[in-house]
């Protein structure tokens, strides 16, 4: 595995079940994906390491996977508040939803928010990563 090869420098997994962090972390480096897989197990936590770090534009994630359900603060709240960091921090970060929910309005509320290109199911697998690097 070429080590300069990776699709993205930093990939953000914002989700709450610790086991969805792991295997998403593990399918990331093993494939080549992220060179920096950044795990925040809160919409909170992540949206604190956006804004912490939305002046030094290296410690900012290229793609953001999110998870839709999480507590206290969902995936749909972090895009409401994530529309209030910075156009610096928007412009670098992709986000694409990663959910369990097969409910086609969690889809549609992915899809039509600005922020979002792309919603997938859990798990991440080595071809829906494939479909995240050539949209």
């Amino acid at each position: 595995m070429d080590s300069n090869n990776f699709n993205f420098e930093k990939v953000m997994v914002v989700d709450d079940a610790e086991i969805d962090r792991f295997l998403a972390k593990k399918v990331l480096t093993k494939h080549a994906f992220a060179k920096e897989v950044l795990p925040q197990d809160s919409a909170m936590n992540a949206l604190s390491y956006l804004s912490e770090n939305q002046e030094n534009k290296e410690a900012l994630p290229d793609l953001i996977f999110l998870d839709i359900n999480m507590p206290k603060m969902n995936g749909f709240d972090f895009l409401e508040e994530y529309k209030k960091l910075p156009e610096s921090v928007k412009k670098k970060c992709i986000i694409v939803m990663l959910s369990s929910s097969l409910l086609p309005e969690d889809r549609e509320l992915a899809m039509n928010n600005p922020y979002v290109c792309q919603f997938l199911n859990k798990p991440l697998t080595a071809d829906k990563l494939k479909d995240v690097a050539n949209p």
